[in-house]
C-alpha cells in the first residue's frame, strides 16, 4: 500500500518514482512463450480514454512515392484525470532537404469518439476507421499550412505482441498502477495529399501506423526509445523498443515484426536495436546515433526459424525535436526540474542519390539511401533494399 501511494503522489506531481526493481515490471514478452503475437482485430484498436493518467497516440507515418516524409498523428492525454487534452500534429520532411520541415501542432477542441470508439473526430478532423476494419482515413483542416486527406489501407493483418500487447506496472500482478500496449499496421497502401501553403503534396505510397496507450506519465514508463520503420517493394518491418529508468530495473521491452503482403513472418519480442556508433550532441548532451543495428529473432507461425538485420549508417539527422519547446513553463519546471527529465526525439532518415529497380521506387529513393534488409527464414535467404525512418529519444 505504501508503494502505490508513492506512485500516486508520483503521477500527481511529476516527481522521480522510488526503485522498484526489475521485478515491479511484468514485460509484454513474457506472453510469448504462449502467444507470440496476436493478429488483431478492429475492437483492438478502439480508443481507450482512460480515467487516470496517461498518453494515447494514433500516429501515421508515409513514405511517399515522390520522396517525401510525413507523419499524421491524433494525441489524447489525461493528467490525473484532472484535465484531458487532444492534440493533432503533422510533420513532413522534404526529399531534397533544402526546404524547411513543415511542422504543424494543434490543440483540438470539441473532440469526442463514435459510439463504439473507433472513430475519433474534433472541430476540422475526422480520424476514422472503415466498416471492415481494413482502412484508416484522416481528414484534417485544422490548420491551413498543412490541410491533411490520406487513405491508409492495410495490406497485411495487423498485430501486437502476446496476447494484448500489454506491458504492466506494480508490485502488485494484479492491481498494476501502470501499463504500456502497442499495436501495428507495418504496411498500408497510401493514397492522398497534404496541402500546404506552397501547394498540394501527392503522398501515393506506403506506410505503416502505430497505436499506443501510455497508461502512466510516459516518463516513469521510459527513460529511452528506439523506433524504425523499413518499407520496400516486398517486405516492410517495424520495431519499437524502450528502457525503463532505474525505478524499474532499466528493463528494456523490444516489439515488433517483419510483414509482406498478406502474411506476417514473424512478430514477437526478443529482437534488439543497437547504437553502433555516436555522434555526442553537446548541445543538449545526449548520444545521438550515427550507425544502427535493428536485430529480429523468432520464428514462423510453423516453427521456422527467423532472423533478419538492417544495419548502417544514419547519416545527417532530419530534426532534433526538444519535446519540451512548446510546453507550459510549469510542466517544464515539473518534469524538467523536480523529475530530471530532457526529453529529446532524433529523426532520421539516411539520405544520398540511389539506384533502384523500378521508376516509381527510384523516384522514392532518389534522396533516401536504401538499407538492406538480410532476411533468413529457415534458411531461406533474402536480401531486399528500402526506405527507413528511425527515431531515437532519450529522456533521462
Amino acid at each position: 500500500m505504501f508503494n502505490w501511494a508513492k506512485q500516486q503522489l508520483a503521477n500527481v506531481a511529476g516527481t522521480q518514482e522510488p526503485i522498484y526493481g526489475a521485478s515491479a515490471i511484468a514485460s509484454v514478452a513474457e506472453q510469448c512463450s504462449t502467444v507470440p503475437y496476436t493478429e488483431f482485430k478492429k475492437e483492438d484498436v478502439r480508443w481507450a480514454a482512460l480515467e487516470s493518467t496517461s498518453v494515447e497516440t494514433q500516429t501515421f507515418y508515409v513514405m511517399a512515392e515522390s520522396g517525401h516524409l510525413a507523419m499524421a498523428q491524433v494525441i489524447y492525454s489525461n493528467v490525473a484525470g484532472i484535465r484531458i487534452t487532444c492534440q493533432f500534429n503533422t510533420k513532413i520532411f522534404y526529399p531534397d532537404r533544402k526546404e524547411p520541415i513543415l511542422w504543424s501542432a494543434d490543440t483540438l477542441e470539441n473532440y469526442g469518439f463514435d459510439e463504439d470508439r473507433l472513430s475519433f473526430y474534433a472541430d476540422n478532423l475526422a480520424v476514422t476507421l472503415s466498416e471492415d476494419g481494413t482502412q484508416y482515413t484522416i481528414k484534417s483542416a485544422v490548420n491551413e499550412a498543412s490541410i491533411v486527406n490520406l487513405t491508409f489501407t492495410r495490406t497485411t493483418p495487423g498485430f501486437q505482441i502476446g496476447k494484448n500487447g500489454t506491458t504492466s506496472f506494480g508490485t502488485d500482478p494484479e492491481q498494476p498502477w501502470g501499463s504500456m500496449r502497442h499495436a501495428f499496421w507495418p504496411r498500408n497502401r497510401v493514397e492522398g495529399s497534404i496541402i500546404t501553403e506552397a501547394g498540394e503534396l501527392d503522398f501515393k505510397g506506403r506506410g505503416s501506423f502505430v497505436y499506443a496507450l501510455q497508461g502512466m506519465k510516459p516518463h516513469h514508463a521510459a527513460a529511452r526509445w528506439n523506433f524504425v520503420e523499413f518499407q520496400s517493394p516486398a517486405y516492410s518491418a517495424v520495431m519499437m523498443e524502450y528502457t525503463t529508468p532505474p525505478s524499474y530495473g532499466s528493463t528494456v521491452v523490444n516489439v515488433g515484426g517483419i510483414v509482406r503482403d498478406g502474411e506476417i513472418i514473424f512478430a514477437g519480442a526478443s529482437s534488439t536495436a543497437t547504437h553502433t556508433e555516436i555522434n555526442h550532441d553537446t548541445e543538449v548532451d545526449w548520444p545521438q546515433p550515427s550507425a544502427v543495428e535493428f536485430v529480429w529473432d523468432g520464428s514462423t507461425k510453423d516453427g521456422g526459424e527467423v532472423h533478419a538485420s538492417l544495419a548502417g549508417a544514419l547519416g545527417d539527422r532530419l530534426d532534433r525535436v526538444d519535446v519540451m519547446a512548446e510546453a507550459p513553463s510549469f510542466v517544464k519546471s515539473i518534469v524538467g526540474g523536480v523529475a530530471g527529465t530532457r526529453p529529446y526525439i532524433y529523426q532520421v532518415s539516411p539520405a544520398r542519390p540511389s539506384l533502384c529497380s523500378s521508376i516509381s521506387h527510384l523516384r522514392s529513393l532518389q534522396f533516401s539511401a536504401p538499407m538492406t534488409l538480410n532476411l533468413d527464414v529457415g534458411g531461406d535467404k533474402t536480401e531486399e533494399e528500402g526506405r527507413v525512418f528511425c527515431e531515437a529519444v532519450f529522456i533521462s
